[in-house]
């Protein structure tokens, strides 16, 4: 049985993402930051714990990816793919602030979730990834990140993606001998709490490139996919 971390699990993409990937016959971790809501989560999921396992999972906070690492390491089932699926988006989408006017807290705090908790995380269980055989990372990244089509605007959100696909492309240097595939994913706009009801896509459409990666059989490393196409970074 191959297993899984999703992190962000609780609702929309990350939900969904657990959900399918429990449907092909994963084992998933799902990383959630209310523990209490966990039994609630796996009876929605009609599912059990031969299957999935709720984790408290907020990652920005050093115990809780400790506190994953000891729970999959001493589960014994290995770590075929992390989905880094949790994010924030904190600037208001009616004001438009430009970079000009943006609080710079506003940045740091969007870049301590977006980009630093995927980072922490990928220290703490790819050397676990690696020990066991390698797997797939995959970051849940945005078009706002493309640097080749650059926008205004929301520089908080912009900024923590392009880092984000920057940490992508150096795990994909450093790791791909050690049998490790890392790859960034635009979902588009998806009709979640984040992205709102007037979002053009459904969650199992913005899961869609996601679920691919996790179980293609060959895929490339490095790479940033939108509809299971290359896009540019």
């Amino acid at each position: 049985m191959q297993t899984a971390l999703v992190t962000g699990a609780n609702r929309g993409l990350g939900f969904e993402t657990a959900k399918q990937l429990i449907q092909k016959g994963f084992f998933v971790y799902l990383g959630i930051r209310d523990i209490e809501k966990g039994d609630e989560l796996i009876k929605k999921l009609a599912t059990d714990s031969d299957h999935a396992q709720c984790i408290k999972l907020d990652v920005t906070k050093n115990s809780d990816i400790k506190g994953a690492q000891d729970i999959i390491k001493k589960r014994n089932l290995g770590l075929d793919v992390i989905v880094a699926n949790a994010g924030v988006f904190l600037e208001p989408r009616s004001e438009k602030h430009s970079v000009l006017e943006v609080d710079p807290i506003i940045i740091l705090k969007s870049i301590e979730v977006n980009t630093m908790g995927p980072l922490k995380l990928y220290q703490a269980l790819v050397p676990y990834m690696i020990e066991t055989g390698g797997g797939r990372i995959i970051n849940i990244s945005s078009g706002m990140g493309q640097l080749s089509e650059m926008g205004g605007h929301f520089p908080g959100y912009r900024m923590s993606k392009v880092a984000l696909n920057a940490l992508t492309v150096m795990l994909s240097h450093e790791h791909l001998a050690d049998g490790i595939k890392v790859n960034s994913v635009c979902p588009g706009w998806v009709k979640t709490d984040m992205g709102g009801e007037g979002a053009t896509r459904s969650v199992e459409e913005g899961v869609e490139t996601t679920i691919w990666l996790a179980t293609e059989k060959d895929i490339p490393s490095g790479k940033f996919f939108r509809d299971k196409k290359e896009i540019s970074w």
